[in-house]
């Protein structure tokens, strides 16, 4: 059954890979970013982020992210080891998918310069379950390429996607009290104009 999951997990990324061809915008993983917070013992905060993206946004207006979850990075190896095995389980689901479609008329109207702040509808999968949200996002361009930022973090609960109790396992190895189940996150994600 794993060997099933992380085959399916390859396919996914394959799959990106392949629609880029027919892509309008790329994504530019080295310089996007998607971070999330963690609050350890009700006072302690720490960004952590993804070093792996994969994406693109289609002429259609379509938008497609893959995150790689074993590109998790906290800053302490031995942390990243523990929150891939104990929270995201990567063994069995080793990405994170976002689904999207941005209305033509706002791409368009950054395409020609300017700033749009909107609201996205998007799918996320996470954990093998999937649910739809609303991203809060400013969106501009220098001609080039295509800038998509969280005009505000986008708060998600861990229940939501099956991760409280790798939270609570999490928890008991590093000895903490708590480790907070609402989790910030934000991004920004820069798309380059496909050739």
């Amino acid at each position: 059954m794993k060997r099933v999951i992380r085959a399916m997990g390859l396919l996914v990324t394959g799959m990106l890979a392949a629609a880029q061809a027919a892509a309008q915008w790329e994504l530019d993983s080295e310089s996007s970013s998607i971070n999330f917070i963690s609050v350890k013992n009700s006072a302690i905060a720490e960004t952590h982020s993804f070093a792996s993206l994969v994406g693109y946004i289609g002429k259609s207006g379509n938008v497609q992210v893959s995150i790689d979850l074993n590109s998790v990075e906290t800053l302490i190896p031995i942390r990243n080891e523990r929150v891939r095995k104990l929270l995201f389980e990567t063994a069995d689901f080793p990405n994170a998918t976002v689904a999207a479609n941005v209305d033509p008329a706002v791409l368009a109207a950054v395409t020609e310069g300017g700033t749009v702040s909107t609201e996205i509808p998007v799918k996320l999968g996470l954990h093998g379950m999937e649910q739809k949200l609303t991203v809060a996002v400013t969106v501009f361009s220098d001609g080039g390429s295509l800038r998509v930022m969280s005009s505000r973090p986008l708060i998600l609960s861990a229940s939501d996607f099956g991760l409280a109790g790798g939270i609570e396992a999490l928890r008991e190895v590093a000895g903490l009290t708590s480790i907070s189940t609402a989790v910030p996150v934000t991004l920004n994600l820069h798309f380059r104009h496909a050739p």
